[in-house]
């Protein structure tokens, strides 16, 4: 794995967890990273009788679209010869922006179903899915960004393989899987936490957070070709 994959993967996974901690704060408990979880928060508010219904029953086929979308638009960068990773991750930085602008001038947001809610949330779920896509298919060797189930299973696995393995070769070779793990793993958690206790200290302003992360992961793409010219099927 490349070294900008190394920093990129866990700054990227930074980002999702905070983007999602505000979202579901900010957004009557709307995910826009893992939007799967929607379909839970969905029967609680069909319970509750909460609003927001509509948005999450919208994010996953806007997440489904907008990967799809990214797949093609990365398939054709690369049938031009240019890497698709810097203008995916250029895209993902102003979607975000964009999500951020949308929350500061309309947000926070009492009823999760109204023109202005859906307009922000599938905004943050378009961003999410950007940076998703990039993780799959244009972070090669790096771990899951969002995916912390994932990533906390495969850890469980390979630490419980290191207490009775033996062998020096396999040994070196988890523990060479376990640092970017254990990276993201941890810039997810700060993610999360971070955006809670920013949200309590200064409210929505705190997503110009992870904005800031991701000019970096841009900039930390430029001037260099060391491991990010992928290929695209």
């Amino acid at each position: 794995m490349s070294s900008i994959h190394r920093t990129t993967a866990p700054a990227l996974s930074f980002n999702g967890g905070f983007v999602d901690t505000i979202g579901f704060l900010a957004l009557q408990g709307l995910f826009t990273a893992h939007v799967t979880g929607n379909f839970v928060t969905l029967g609680v508010s069909i319970v509750h009788g909460t609003s927001g219904a509509l948005a999450k029953l919208l994010a996953l086929p806007m997440f489904a679209l907008v990967v799809g979308l990214t797949h093609l638009a990365a398939v054709a960068i690369n049938r031009r010869g240019l890497v698709p990773l810097r203008p995916l991750l250029i895209l993902h930085t102003l979607l975000l922006a964009l999500f951020a602008a949308f929350t500061l001038c309309f947000g926070p947001f009492n009823d999760g179903d109204s023109g202005a809610a859906l307009l922000t949330g599938m905004t943050g779920v378009a961003a999410m899915a950007v940076l998703n896509a990039i993780s799959r298919q244009h972070l090669k060797g790096a771990p899951p960004t969002t995916l912390m189930t994932g990533n906390v299973t495969q850890l469980s696995i390979d630490l419980f393989d290191l207490i009775g393995l033996r062998d020096v070769e396999q040994r070196a070779v988890i523990k060479k899987r376990l640092k970017p793990i254990g990276l993201n793993l941890l810039g997810f958690t700060v993610g999360c936490v971070g955006a809670a206790l920013l949200y309590l200290a200064i409210g929505l302003w705190c997503l110009l957070v992870p904005v800031l992360v991701s000019i970096w992961t841009c900039i930390n793409t430029f001037g260099t070709t060391d491991g990010i010219a992928d290929s695209v099927a």
